[in-house]
């Protein structure tokens, strides 16, 4: 499955909402925000999807976004 991703930083709670065929990630730590340092929040990022839709962390992969908000992810099942 390959989903649309907008990842929200600094936010006071994180959360995962669906709206319109995109998933909105709110993230509380201000890593998206500052230059690619370790990768910080695409890996906060892959866990919350992971908790989400109960699967392995190895199962999730950004495809197309890396250093951006929006992102293209894909869930192997």
């Amino acid at each position: 499955m390959i989903i649309n991703v907008k990842v929200n930083p600094n936010k006071k709670e994180q959360s995962i909402n669906e709206q319109e065929g995109c998933y909105i990630i709110n993230l509380t730590s201000p890593a998206e925000t500052s230059p690619a340092e370790d990768n910080k929040a695409n890996i906060e990022l892959i866990k919350m999807l992971a908790e989400h839709f109960n699967t392995n962390q190895m199962n999730i992969r950004i495809k197309h976004g890396k250093n951006s908000r929006k992102k293209l992810v894909e869930i192997v099942e």
